[in-house]
């Protein structure tokens, strides 16, 4: 079963990852986005460590609701609301459980994921986080290992789509032949959970 312990370690393990990760995925929306994603992201999770630092909720439900409120106050351009949506719709379908299991989580992922696509308009094949999120979603039934291999099979997969949401979408063909940002870092979001999982052991 998943704690508040574990989910706070999961956002903890995604900071740390955008951290590590934040030149590439800047690097990655230069040529299809502002340039900013990695540096927007790198604010958001460190506001949201910060936050989980200072108030500790004790409930997986709260952990994510907290981190999904840090995100769409702090984050800019698009990725703020959308993950932040990710996060709180999680964190509401969660509910006030003190522990949940995986099944559950993947449950509510799942809700979140919705969430998203709602609120961007966007569907797998789009070009977008979603391509990440929707396999990691659907093979979280086998483990956080597989999950985390189909997000990453995901991300790499947007890089020959045409892009057909978000700032990408405005250059048509030239969006063709990059990895999509928002499907890479979601596939770090995915990844922490591994991560998160192993600090446990």
């Amino acid at each position: 079963m998943l704690d508040a312990d574990f989910f706070r370690r999961w956002m903890t393990a995604t900071a740390e990852a955008v951290d590590r990760e934040a030149e590439r995925l800047t690097a990655l929306d230069s040529p299809i986005g502002d340039a900013d994603h990695g540096s927007n992201l790198q604010r958001g999770f460190a506001a949201v460590r910060a936050a989980l630092e200072k108030e500790a909720p004790d409930t997986p439900g709260a952990v994510l609701i907290l981190a999904g409120r840090q995100l769409i106050s702090k984050v800019g351009g698009a990725s703020g609301p959308l993950y932040g949506t990710l996060l709180r719709r999680t964190g509401k379908a969660l509910g006030d459980a003190a522990e949940v299991s995986e099944e559950q989580l993947a449950e509510a992922l799942r809700a979140g994921v919705s969430g998203v696509m709602t609120l961007g308009g966007a569907a797998p094949g789009d070009k977008t986080m979603v391509d990440a999120l929707v396999p990691a979603v659907d093979a979280l039934g086998d483990g956080f290992a597989a999950a985390r291999a189909a997000a990453e099979e995901g991300a790499v997969a947007t890089t020959p789509l045409l892009a057909r949401k978000g700032r990408a979408s405005y250059l048509g063909e030239r969006s063709i032949g990059h990895q999509d940002p928002g499907a890479t870092s979601s596939a770090l979001l995915i990844a922490a959970l591994v991560e998160a999982a192993a600090a446990e052991a």
